[in-house]
């Protein structure tokens, strides 16, 4: 997981790189065409098993993952890489409150003071007494929220569908709806959803090596991912996640000229740490 998370906040620099030439939108297209292949490739030495008879709920995963996909990469080329890891990681929080309202699952009081930790950390990172509350913030949350429904929704499909297919719900749409999205792009004209609607642009160069890097870290993070989860608890494997921050952090510093973080948002991203630690402990 510790080597999971160095992959993912590598995939972050290029993908904020390829962003510079990009549309965000094109970037999401090119981080899910990759895991397309690949899925698709262990289906010819493997066909898909489980019995199925969601189909509306697989729906619902793949542009719940889709939209918070499109907010994150969103936020990468706009902001700090490690104020927009640090959005995406709230991601327990909100999964924790979903699947308390949505699957009756226990989360006793503990936890619930957890997520309130949470929350202040989510509020400190908005660098609340300096900047005002801006688009950046809100889909930076809303990133957290999309991934955290698409999570909650896994809970319920891997009773019924094969993992692959759950995959491809969600990397199938993340490639087939920013292709919609760029080919109405050019008759909507509307600022505010730019993180919505982008024009295609012909990679050039050494755009191409962004992408391309970009969907192989993306590939090798989510192999190297599973496979932690597999051999031991999910509540230590998603605390060793969040090194992911610290990573973007420093790979941001290094490669990407950003400002390290003030003091209010360090102790917005502790909060938020502590806060996803103390959810994995404490659901039942």
């Amino acid at each position: 997981m510790l080597f999971a998370s160095l992959l993912f906040a590598g995939m972050g620099v290029f993908a904020k790189l390829a962003s510079q030439q990009l549309p965000s939108l094109e970037v999401v297209f090119f981080r899910n065409v990759f895991g397309v292949f690949a899925v698709l490739a262990s289906l010819l030495h493997k066909p898909l098993e489980g019995e199925g008879g969601k189909p509306w709920l697989l729906l619902f995963r793949g542009l719940a993952g889709f939209l918070a996909l499109l907010c994150f990469f969103y936020d990468i080329a706009h902001i700090p890489l490690g104020e927009a890891m640090t959005y995406s990681k709230t991601s327990p929080i909100w999964t924790a409150i979903f699947a308390a309202l949505l699957l009756n699952e226990r989360l006793p009081k503990a936890g619930w003071m957890a997520v309130f930790i949470g929350f202040i950390g989510i509020i400190l990172i908005t660098d609340p007494f300096t900047t005002p509350f801006d688009k950046y913030d809100l889909l930076g949350i809303l990133s957290g929220i999309g991934a955290a429904l698409a999570y909650t929704s896994v809970r319920e499909l891997k009773h019924y569908y094969d993992t692959r297919a759950i995959v491809l719900s969600f990397m199938g749409i993340g490639t087939v709806g920013p292709l919609l999205l760029m080919a109405i792009a050019p008759y909507i004209e509307i600022e505010w959803l730019d993180f919505v609607f982008g024009k295609f642009v012909m990679p050039k160069g050494k755009v191409w090596l962004y992408v391309l890097a970009m969907g192989a870290l993306a590939t090798l993070a989510q192999i190297y991912m599973t496979k932690a989860y597999g051999v031991t608890k999910a509540g230590i494997v998603g605390t060793v996640s969040y090194s992911n921050i610290v990573f973007s952090i420093v790979l941001g510093v290094l490669f990407l000229g950003d400002a390290l973080p003030d003091g209010v948002k360090i102790l917005g991203i502790i909060l938020i740490i502590v806060s996803g630690v103390l959810v994995a402990r404490k659901r039942k």
